[in-house]
């Protein structure tokens, strides 16, 4: 089974959030400004970045090592999973990883949401079941689970 504190994300994604976590670290502190300019607006833009540090320590820290996972057509963070919502019949694709570290078009689950978590190690054919915020419960199939990677390679040979 998956380890739900490990985060997966695109590595255009985490080389993005190293050069924004160099910019931030490389900003003069407060503390070595004049008290003339240590006005509340400065110590609040300070603080924001002191967190904004943090969050990014904290996502670099959990990131799975590994770029893509393997093509084995099991749900699992880093894939481009396609699922039919049996009630309509509709369908979705959507990257299960973390919000905010993928620079994709699609959607993006967390492990640690309903769908996703119920979805992890389900393969294509699989029916899954969660429950919606209103309570009712919710059937979906997979339809296919594919790496991100190879799911980019595809949508680029079907449009070029």
């Amino acid at each position: 089974m998956y380890d739900t504190d490990r985060i997966w994300m695109t590595p255009q994604a985490r080389q993005g959030l190293e050069t924004e976590l160099a910019g931030l670290l490389a900003l003069p502190n407060p503390a070595d400004a004049d008290d003339t300019e240590r006005t509340d607006q400065v110590v609040d833009a300070w603080l924001a970045r002191k967190e904004r540090i943090r969050e990014i320590h904290e996502l670099l820290s959990r990131a799975d090592g590994s770029e893509l996972p393997p093509d084995d057509g099991i749900v699992e963070p880093g894939m481009v999973v396609t699922v039919r919502y049996d009630d309509t019949g509709d369908s979705e694709a959507f990257l299960l990883g973390t919000r905010g570290t993928s620079d994709t078009e699609l959607d993006t689950y967390t492990v640690n949401s309903p769908l996703g978590s119920a979805l992890l190690g389900a393969t294509a054919g699989e029916q899954r079941s969660y429950q919606l915020p209103n309570g009712t419960i919710q059937q979906v199939t997979v339809l296919a689970a594919k790496p991100f990677g190879a799911h980019a390679l595809d949508n680029a040979a079907a449009t070029g």
